[in-house]
């Protein structure tokens, strides 16, 4: 590739059809509006729970007194407690009333490759300041995980994310250039780099994800102000469009007690499940 680094180098100290018809529009706003009660229900319930309002016995009330004491529906209710439940903060089993299962921020797999959406589901204000985005040669490593030749020019990207003006997470995400220009083009504080992804026409359709412990280094230390050695969650994906192509490779660092992941298995539609099933 000829252009050079230097030519297409950004970096910033300082900070992101029209409906066919009216009643498709209608019934869109409805729909929006029926999430939106759920998910402010479901944000409310979770300060709720964070600040230690439904007491110490681990249980919440039942969906009936919480569609009284919220003012809701139970179909909100029921909404807003799949939402939480999804997020790891409640549990339940049949016949009992749902267990509280802790207070960290829990992004789901479903939400991993948005912070910003993992953020507004529930209720947070995120934000995000671009360090540097800059274009430069792939190492090895890069090239291996983005199927380019070693040398190859990439941009590089280090994002600092905000919940609420607090630093939690570091982002290093390096993209094939093709995928980078788009992001070259945002503003240091744009809220979204995969909405504008996806208006640009970049198509997500799957990704992998490695969750380990890492010891913060000088730059971890100085944008998240932890001290350095200190252990962060680490979260390393890899995106790929469609035709299995890589659109990004990410190392994210998450300050301690800030966030939490889970993952949903059912047995339903394992393999195993579906060698015994009924012939």
């Amino acid at each position: 590739m000829e252009k050079r680094a230097s030519a297409r180098q950004r970096d910033t100290t300082g900070y992101l059809g029209r409906m066919v018809s009216e009643t498709a529009e209608g019934n869109g706003k409805r729909s929006e509006a029926g999430a939106v009660r759920y998910q402010k229900l479901a944000a409310d319930m979770r300060r709720a729970i964070e600040a230690g309002k439904f007491g110490n016995d681990g249980r919440l009330p039942s969906e009936e007194s919480l569609a009284e004491q919220y003012g809701v529906s139970r179909g909100t209710v029921r909404n807003a407690l799949a939402l939480l439940r999804a997020n790891g903060l409640v549990t339940s089993r049949r016949g009992t009333r749902r267990v509280i299962l802790g207070t960290a921020r829990t992004q789901s797999f479903h939400e991993l490759l948005s912070f910003t959406n993992w953020a507004r589901s529930l209720g947070e204000e995120p934000s995000a300041r671009t360090i540097h985005a800059r274009v430069r040669a792939a190492t090895a490593v890069e090239g291996e995980r983005l199927q380019l030749d070693p040398g190859n020019d990439i941009t590089e990207v280090l994002r600092l994310r905000f919940l609420g003006r607090v630093p939690v997470m570091l982002e290093r995400t390096v993209y094939p250039v093709r995928v980078g220009e788009v992001i070259e083009t945002l503003a240091p504080d744009s809220l979204s780099h995969t909405g504008a992804l996806d208006a640009s026409g970049v198509v997500f359709a799957d990704s992998e994800h490695t969750i380990d412990i890492v010891a913060a280094d000088e730059t971890d230390a100085r944008l998240l102000g932890c001290a350095e050695g200190a252990g962060l969650l680490r979260e390393v994906r890899r995106a790929t469009d469609p035709t299995g192509t890589p659109l990004l490779w990410s190392e994210d660092r998450f300050l301690p007690g800030t966030v939490s992941f889970t993952v949903h298995n059912s047995a339903t539609v394992s393999s195993l499940a579906r060698r015994r099933a009924p012939r």
